[in-house]
């Protein structure tokens, strides 16, 4: 094995056994419905071409959001407070749509490589606490046993050492509980980017959504398979964003306020819903047809963001 994806397994080791725990209150985290203390929040982007999997540290994520990025291709955001594994990555830089998406969890710690340099002011000024290398360079490290840009991984503890203010976990309107009535059964589903793709496929057994990305299995870098109980796929607005590669390649803008369908995969079933987060700093809810609040399954959450018409449009 390289002397890198040694490292990386080697601080992997410590997810199950080394994590910290979160939560609220009422003892449960309001991002996985699960038991936990409360604990600052820090979110991580996180690499996804062919050349950055697998990655690390996915699997002791709360919620992994997928965004759309340049030529069609994907990038991850993963929020952590209930586990923080000894690594996360490869970290890659930020975009402007990730700023009002993490908006919602108050002044988290944001972990990145770095931002175009006319977008670096904004994400100064905006309510988090940015942590890139050049802030906090003892909380990074580079593997070996791949080429740049898709090695540099991040400790979290550090990171949030360095980010002593950083908001803990509370609530951002999911909920968590029995299924609603109703349901498509649904033993697969595909979200589709120009560039990417992303297949869950129900496993009764692990009671789980089996991740695949580009038609392989997603698997963390100890080699175990990625699966969420519950994925979101909440159809948005993508228009192009104020700042642009380069090369004249602008962003896409995920536009995560407003209104719109869902799609929410659960127990083996699909339940179309409706989402909404009228504010910035305002949660989101996902409701039924009939208004009701959408449970969500307890563990990790992965929230898909689609154009509008490919949730509106049908089935996966």
């Amino acid at each position: 094995m390289p002397a890198g994806a040694a490292l990386v397994c080697l601080l992997l080791a410590g997810v199950s056994s080394g994590c910290q725990q979160s939560g609220t209150p009422d003892g449960r985290s309001p991002f996985t419905g699960k038991a936990a203390r409360a604990a600052p929040v820090i979110a991580v982007k996180i690499d996804n071409v062919r050349a950055a999997r697998p990655q690390t540290g996915l699997d002791a994520a709360d919620i992994v959001y997928v965004e759309r990025v340049e030529s069609g291709l994907s990038r991850l955001l993963a929020v952590y407070s209930s586990r923080l594994p000894q690594a996360v990555g490869p970290v890659r830089s930020a975009r402007e749509s990730d700023l009002e998406l993490l908006r919602q969890f108050g002044r988290p710690a944001f972990a990145y490589s770095g931002t175009q340099a006319k977008l670096e002011p904004v994400v100064e000024a905006a309510p988090l606490y940015p942590r890139p290398p050049g802030k906090t360079s003892e909380a990074y490290f580079r593997g070996r046993d791949r080429a740049a840009p898709h090695n540099l991984y991040l400790r979290p503890e550090r990171a949030l050492e360095a980010a002593s203010g950083a908001s803990t976990a509370h609530d951002i309107g999911f909920r968590f509980g029995a299924a609603p009535s109703g349901g498509r059964n649904t033993p697969s589903y595909t979200a589709r980017y120009p560039a990417a793709r992303f297949s869950f496929d129900w496993s009764a057994r692990r009671r789980s959504w089996l991740v695949s990305m580009d038609g392989a299995p997603a698997e963390t870098a100890a080699g175990q398979r990625l699966a969420a109980p519950t994925v979101v796929v909440q159809g948005v607005r993508i228009r192009p964003s104020r700042y642009h590669d380069r090369w004249g390649a602008y962003s896409p803008y995920t536009e995560t306020t407003g209104s719109g369908p869902a799609r929410v995969l659960r127990d083996g079933k699909a339940y179309e819903a409706h989402w909404s987060r009228p504010s910035p700093d305002s949660g989101t809810d996902f409701t039924t047809a009939s208004g009701t609040p959408l449970n969500f399954a307890t563990g990790q959450v992965w929230v898909v963001y689609v154009p509008e018409e490919a949730v509106s449009g049908g089935a996966g």
